[in-house]
């Protein structure tokens, strides 16, 4: 047995009791037995805790995608993995496989990366789900390249700040936007070229005044609703556009066709819902570059707060005032 928060319902944070439930055991000859040391939290576990899983039938469940620990277990078929191994990976917590909001967990070893060893497993469990998402959006979807002006919408929010990070590594040069001053001077340490206080300017007037009215040649758009509809505003004519979120009914779509964007769609969780194998292999890549970044000193995580694993509702509950600055982990220390 072990022990794990477990989602017993939909609802508010406190459907997430801890209860004493079955170790999960290797039932595949590629699998890693993983004991847990820390659990990334993500947006999408609360959506799932208030929304429902993306299977049915799925109650209870046990949430989180973002895992890191320690190789307790191997398949007979293993190859890139021994025991005793530090590993981090984003896989599970959607209501099919279970998550990591446990002491144990069990994950295909293509689908695993090696902790950065300049990480402690907390900052490492902050990882996988931001890394790869603001990798795909900026140089998958949005094609970035050196020399573009660059606009991430909440630059101060747990991909927000990894995308400022990816983008100045590129060669970009970014501007992002914040809802206070604190968060300003945390943006320009991580090399943001110009930051926007939404709740004090204009958003769209600004950009446009330091693009000299032309646009930025890309907006990562990382908090949907209306920002989208901003977003367009604020692109460059033949400009990109990426979106973490599904469109408002009320999206300006005359600015967008009209400006004759580009719009893509960034869910990183895609591979995992469809079973896409490679995909998922091609996002642990993404964590195997990202961990020499983090050792190289070019890439840095910023945890908000790491709690303990007992206080899951807690951590849900910060996540929903919606102004986390970076993450918030659980430690199973």
């Amino acid at each position: 047995m072990m022990k794990a928060v477990v989602m017993t319902a939909v609802g508010d944070p406190e459907v997430l009791q801890v209860r004493e439930v079955p170790k999960p055991q290797i039932q595949h000859s590629t699998e890693l037995l993983v004991r847990l040391k820390a659990a990334g939290i993500n947006p999408i576990d609360t959506k799932i805790r208030q929304r429902g899983a993306f299977y049915p039938d799925a109650l209870p469940a046990i949430l989180g995608c973002d895992g890191a620990g320690i190789v307790e277990a191997v398949g007979d078929g293993v190859q890139s993995f021994q025991v005793g191994d530090a590993v981090y990976f984003c896989n599970g917590g959607l209501g099919g496989h279970p998550g990591n909001y446990a002491e144990y967990a069990v994950v295909d070893e293509r689908f695993a990366a090696r902790k950065p060893a300049s990480l402690s497993f907390a900052e490492a469990a902050a990882v996988p789900l931001v890394l790869i998402t603001a990798w795909e959006a900026l140089y998958d979807r949005g094609r970035l390249e050196a020399g573009r002006r660059v606009l991430i919408q909440a630059g101060a929010g747990g991909v927000g700040h990894i995308a400022i990070q990816l983008a100045k590594l590129a060669g970009a040069t970014v501007c992002t936007t914040v809802s206070s001053s604190e968060k300003a001077e945390f943006v320009r340490s991580l090399g943001a070229d110009w930051v926007i206080l939404y709740r004090q300017t204009d958003v769209a007037q600004a950009a446009m005044d330091w693009t000299d009215g032309e646009g930025v040649d890309l907006t990562f758009d990382t908090v949907g609703g209306p920002v989208l509809s901003q977003s367009f505003a604020v692109t460059s004519i033949y400009g990109d556009v990426v979106t973490l979120l599904a469109p408002d009914p009320n999206t300006d779509w005359k600015t967008a066709r009209d400006r004759n964007l580009r719009l893509s769609y960034e869910l990183m969780l895609t591979p995992m819902l469809k079973g896409i194998t490679k995909a998922q292999q091609d996002q642990a890549k993404i964590l195997q570059q990202g961990a020499r970044l983090f050792d190289g000193g070019e890439l840095k995580i910023h945890l908000q707060q790491t709690l303990p694993l007992e206080s899951a509702a807690t951590a849900h509950q910060l996540i929903g005032t919606g102004s986390t600055t970076g993450k918030i982990v659980l430690s199973m220390d």
